[in-house]
């Protein structure tokens, strides 16, 4: 059964629209040592009408994604994809926010950067730089929300 706040308008249908319309801007850029040394990223996105009050962690997955060859990675970029993207979920900032206050930061917290939280759409990136995670995640939090934004145009009733 789903969750009764799962969001109405950003589903796991738009953040895999979000992610696909992201790529263009992803995928070439990934081909840029300086930003990937492997060329090699892995996407998380979380509902955004779920928040750690909810639900546990893994049930506020939306969609994950990864771009490259998996075989080609030296840590579990997934692993860290979803550290970033839990951060990002406790504290409700960007996760590069949450290290720059560490007094808030709890025992079994990664230290890494990459996920950001846009008006409670929480996305995380790892694979490249962390500068790179961070624009990446941004990219898709922001298709999402235009996503949901036109949903919720197109089901409001005509007046």
């Amino acid at each position: 059964m789903a969750h009764p706040s799962r969001s109405r308008f950003a589903d796991a249908s738009a953040a895999r629209e979000a992610v696909e319309r992201s790529l263009p801007l992803i995928e070439p850029a990934l081909r840029d040592t300086a930003v990937s040394g492997l060329g090699v990223l892995h996407l998380v996105v979380l509902d955004p009408g779920l928040t750690p009050a909810d639900c546990p962690y893994a049930e506020a997955v939306l969609h994950e994604h990864s771009i490259g060859q998996r075989a080609l990675w030296d840590v579990d970029y997934a692993a860290y994809a979803h550290a970033k993207a839990l951060l990002a979920w406790r504290h409700g900032c960007d996760s590069r926010r949450v290290l720059a206050a560490p007094h808030r930061l709890a025992e079994h917290d990664r230290l890494v950067w990459g996920g950001v939280w846009l008006d409670g759409i929480v996305v995380a990136a790892s694979g490249a730089m962390p500068a790179w995670d961070e624009a990446f995640s941004l990219a898709v939090a922001g298709q999402l929300r235009a996503i949901a934004y036109e949903r919720a145009r197109a089901a409001r009733p005509l007046e």
